[in-house]
């Protein structure tokens, strides 16, 4: 019997980051919100299953949740006082039918609930007026990718306020859609246009797969976090930039902001649309190789804003750890300390890799092992 996926890692957040922040426990037990010196954690593990991807409704009223067999679940947030624990019971609102679901959002006007899943799929369904009794109007697909969909945010402006779904795939490719219809609006080739499917030989064959990726406030960039295959390597170049035209529907690439070493592989990527910094976090849980058995590191690039295309004085640039906010003292809240070694660091690097293989690639089983699987699957315990 096959030993079940690795789980994710650890990460929290600081209350003297100013700006509002979110932040989700990298094995997904608990969803934590920080507004100013106000922290909230909300705990997740009410639910059976290993969760996969997490989303808070627009007026933070409801959480919902994802579990390992492509069921989404809602929890209702009332009541809650933020000094005394709560169990509230989820319930199941759609599903995706045995495929894993990789990312959860929210558009920008609360109308849909977006999910993917690795079977290449998006799906758009309508939020219902009452969603504790389930969601079953379905908007629409979005179909185009050919590999595994890692995630999803949404772009908008004043002019365009509904917004436009983006997304990123295992097929190196970030792609722009409108989700009212399912129309594919423009696709932006990843690790050809940042020049990262380059090998050192010219002959290695490598796949450039699109980790995670957020948008800036005014809905002009867009930041793609890239895990870069080879065989026996698994190399991250840096954060791909890309320029988000809504008024021609197009993207196309900007920048590559290098960060140095093949040991960061961002877990999650988040932006400060009052600063215009995007934070990044690698990081596991269960490390037993290592004395840290929880270990995430944290990274800042400034300048995620668009500016004058003339001036390069906001250009995004990783910083250093003491120009950061807070410097060494943030660092030492959300990592747990400054410094590890690079044996830890490469130890944390395989197990996110394997991690992130097990959530977003499907297996190839016989038809022997399907049958074997579908008669031993644990989502059927406690069924009558």
């Amino acid at each position: 019997m096959e030993d079940p996926p690795a789980e994710f890692g650890e990460c929290s957040k600081d209350s003297e980051v100013a700006p509002a922040l979110i932040a989700v426990h990298p094995s997904q037990d608990s969803v934590a919100v920080a507004v100013g010196s106000d922290l909230r954690v909300f705990d997740l593990r009410c639910s059976e299953k290993r969760v996969t991807a997490v989303a808070i409704s627009n007026g933070g009223l409801y959480v919902c949740f994802a579990d390992k067999f492509g069921v989404v679940w809602i929890v209702k947030l009332d009541g809650l006082d933020g000094e005394n624990v709560v169990i509230k019971k989820a319930d199941p609102m759609l599903s995706h039918y045995c495929s894993i679901i990789t990312s959860l959002e929210f558009s920008p006007d609360g109308k849909y609930v977006v999910s993917a899943d690795r079977d290449f799929k998006i799906r758009v369904t309508v939020f219902p007026k009452k969603p504790l009794d389930g969601a079953h109007e379905i908007q629409s697909f979005c179909l185009g990718h050919t590999e595994f969909v890692s995630c999803l945010a949404f772009v908008c402006t004043q002019e365009y306020p509904q917004g436009f779904l983006v997304s990123g795939s295992g097929d190196s490719t970030v792609r722009l859609w409108d989700i009212p219809s399912g129309s594919l609006l423009n696709t932006c080739e990843i690790g050809e246009k940042a020049g990262l499917l380059e090998s050192n030989d010219g002959e290695t064959e490598c796949c450039s797969a699109v980790t995670d990726l957020c948008t800036s406030l005014d809905g002009s960039l867009v930041a793609v976090a890239v895990q870069r295959q080879v065989p026996e390597y698994s190399l991250l170049q840096g954060i791909v930039i890309l320029n988000c035209d809504l008024s021609s529907r197009t993207l196309s690439h900007a920048k590559v902001v290098s960060i140095c070493g093949g040991t960061f592989i961002p877990t999650s990527l988040r932006t400060c649309s009052a600063t215009g910094l995007l934070w990044m976090v690698t990081g596991v849980s269960d490390l037993h190789v290592s004395e840290h058995p929880s270990l995430a590191r944290v990274r800042v690039i400034s300048g995620f804003r668009k500016s004058n295309p003339d001036s390069h004085q906001h250009e995004p640039l990783l910083l250093e750890d003491n120009e950061i906010p807070a410097g060494t003292k943030l660092l030492e809240k959300l990592q747990g300390s400054l410094s590890y070694s690079e044996e830890d660091f490469l130890a944390a690097a395989e197990a996110v890799k394997k991690a992130m293989s097990n959530l977003l690639i499907k297996k190839q089983y016989s038809a022997e092992n399907r049958e074997f699987r579908k008669r031993t699957r644990n989502d059927k315990k406690g069924k009558p």
